[in-house]
Formats: C-alpha cells, sequence, structure tokens
C-alpha cells in the first residue's frame, strides 16, 4: 500500500471504524484512542497490506485493539459508567436509547457481529475473518445475539 492509498484508505473508512468502535465502547475517548492506535498500526504494516484489502485489515486491527483495551479496562476496574437520567426526548430517541440499551446488554462477541453485520453490512466470512471466528460461528452467535435483542425489545416496559 502507497502512501496516496493509506490516506485514501483513512478518507473512506475513517468514519466507519470510528463509529463501530464508538458503538461498542460507548466512550468517545476511549474510541478515537483504539481507532487512532488501528491506524497507526496500518500505517506501520502499510507495505504488507494490499489496498484492496485495507478495509478489511483496518477493521480486524480495530477490533482487535478494541478487545485488548476492554480487556485493560476490566483488570483495572476503572470502566465508567453513564447513565442518561430522565428526561423528555422524541420518540425516535426513545427507540434509540432502547436499541442501546438492548445492544449493551450482549456479550462484547455478539454486540460486535451485530454491528458489523447490521451496521456495517459485512458478510459473514467477513466478519468471522475480522474476529477469528469461523462462518459457522459467526452464524450461531449472531442468531443468539438477534434472539436476545428481539426478546428485549418486545417488552413494553423496556419501550416506555
Amino acid at each position: 500500500m502507497t502512501e496516496i492509498e493509506y490516506n485514501e484508505c483513512v478518507r473512506l473508512y475513517a468514519d466507519n471504524v470510528y463509529r463501530f468502535i464508538l458503538k461498542n465502547l460507548r466512550q468517545e475517548e476511549d474510541a478515537r484512542d483504539v481507532v487512532q492506535s488501528a491506524f497507526e498500526k496500518l500505517w506501520k504494516n502499510r507495505e504488507g497490506v494490499a489496498a484492496e484489502k485495507s478495509k478489511s485489515y483496518l477493521f480486524t486491527i480495530a477490533y482487535h485493539q478494541m478487545i485488548d483495551h476492554l480487556r485493560k479496562v476490566k483488570r483495572v476496574q476503572l470502566r465508567e459508567e453513564f447513565r442518561e437520567e430522565a428526561r423528555i426526548a422524541a420518540p425516535v430517541h426513545q427507540l434509540k436509547k432502547a436499541l442501546e440499551e438492548a445492544l449493551a446488554r450482549l456479550s462484547e462477541t455478539q454486540r460486535s457481529l451485530v454491528l458489523l453485520k447490521d451496521y456495517e453490512g459485512y458478510s459473514y466470512s467477513e466478519i468471522g475473518t475480522i474476529t477469528g471466528l469461523n462462518e459457522s460461528q459467526v452464524k450461531v452467535y449472531l442468531h443468539r445475539a438477534r434472539i436476545q435483542l428481539k426478546n428485549y425489545l418486545v417488552k413494553v416496559e423496556n419501550l416506555i
């Protein structure tokens, strides 16, 4: 990958990677740090990466950086939790909040799979490459995650 191709990769995928990491971490500063380190690793390894594989490579790096970050946070136990207190919001905001709460109830792996498939549009094989799972595992874990989401979202008390 040349410097020009790297810059094009940054232009094309920076927002997608940031959005994916932010949805998982729910901390803007942490998401920025993870994305920055992912692009730094891509820069250091750019000569060994083909331009057409840069998106998959970048998401793989970012995913692994995110997992490392989560493990570090759990070890140190400096996890901060932010909860928005009751405030008047539009119905769309309430639905978005309910969906975010439903996603937060999933395991890290399930949440990542849902976001990669349903938000980013990756195929099962691409998700397997990014996460290190085989295609069958991706399908099973994704199916179970969607069932959990459905069970949470169909309860009226979770949407009010």
